[in-house]
């Protein structure tokens, strides 16, 4: 197997320095939320009852990550949106927010055009392409993005932003404090996983050798159903590798009945258990049966602490630990985490197809 605390792996599989963009993640949520809270939105927007994200992939998680942390204490419905056609619900009090780090995202503009003919409050999160040419046209705002990474590397972009947009219209709480816990949370946390320490020392890279050649299943809760799905694209995206993820307590009305067969595959699995203390009581007791169950079906698993006080740290620095994870696991691959080959291979066929006509 591929060493892990070997300089020239880095160098040899990871050329376009994915290990930079993991690193500089928690100065990019600082920065991304400073610059969050210098953006202005029209009078009107504060007004919104309603938040919608139009986004795929690494530029939707964001609206996601959003959704989950604020759902227990706004009463605006924030939902994200992957498709091309525009939800029904959509109306004058909708805060419609396309995100697309590239601009060029097809889903994205397809159901953007669409709410410029309604009269919904519409504003656009990306680094340019079309989408900010579209918005620009119709005098829509937009955030730019100014950090030139993957898109799934600028989840500090599509994040914060949104999260300090709904801080300065009110939808949210103030969370100042929270951000600035997060920082140091990050920043402590990045010690002690970055390639420069020892496997020995290193529970990421620990983690990602366990889970060579098996299948990954990513389970979360609450503030995390979101993290366990970043961890399970990462895993999918870095590593090239097959992940899928669950929500408690969904997953304990279904999936634990499918752990027995077949049998050979509940051998190659490997669960992963997001965990937090911010997450329901009865929740926390679902975890510890959950581990019972996998333990007693022979499934390896193992549990992950979110760190940090605030909901918003134990989220993030989850997600710095998957990030991590997910590289390592793509050196042990011996694969280069920075491209996408196959995604690359399907916008290349859709822009020659023809889509069908309606009714066909």
């Amino acid at each position: 197997m591929i060493d892990l605390d070997d300089p020239k792996v880095y160098e040899e599989h990871d050329p376009a320095d994915m290990r930079g963009r993991i690193r500089e993640l928690p100065q990019q949520c600082l920065k991304a939320w400073q610059q969050a809270l210098g953006f202005e939105l029209p009078s009107g927007y504060s007004s919104v009852n309603k938040v919608a994200v139009l986004g795929m992939g690494g530029s939707a998680i964001g609206g996601d990550l959003l959704s989950s942390l604020v759902a227990a204490e706004s009463k605006v419905l924030i939902s994200v949106h992957r498709d091309y056609d525009l939800p029904a619900y959509v109306d004058g009090n909708t805060l419609i927010i396309a995100s697309s780090y590239s601009g060029m995202t097809e889903e994205t503009l397809s159901s953007f055009t669409q709410a410029l003919s309604t009269p919904a409050k519409n504003m656009v999160l990306t680094t340019g392409g079309r989408l900010k040419a579209l918005a620009e046209q119709n005098g829509i705002p937009v955030f730019t993005i100014d950090y030139i990474a993957q898109p799934r590397a600028a989840l500090a972009h599509s994040f914060f932003p949104l999260l300090g947009i709904c801080q300065h219209l009110g939808l949210v709480s103030d969370k100042t404090g929270e951000v600035a816990e997060m920082a140091q949370v990050l920043e402590s946390l990045q010690a002690t996983i970055d390639d420069a320490r020892p496997t020995s020392l290193n529970r990421a890279k620990q983690l990602a050798t366990k889970l060579h050649d098996r299948l990954v299943v990513v389970y979360g809760a609450g503030i995390l159903s979101s993290v366990a799905q970043r961890w399970k694209t990462q895993i999918n995206e870095n590593s090239k590798a097959w992940a899928f993820y669950e929500a408690f307590p969904e997953l304990n009305h279904n999936a634990v009945v499918g752990y027995e067969s077949p049998p050979e595959l509940a051998q190659r699995a490997f669960v992963i258990l997001l965990h937090s203390q911010h997450l329901h009581p009865r929740t926390l007791i679902r975890y510890e049966v959950t581990a019972d169950v996998l333990r007693q079906a022979n499934v390896s698993y193992e549990i992950v602490d979110g760190l940090g006080k605030s909901p918003l740290s134990q989220m993030m620095s989850l997600i710095l630990f998957g990030d991590w994870v997910s590289y390592y696991l793509a050196l042990l691959y011996g694969t280069d985490p920075s491209p996408v080959g196959v995604i690359d291979y399907l916008k290349k066929r859709l822009a020659l197809a023809q889509a069908p006509q309606a009714g066909k």
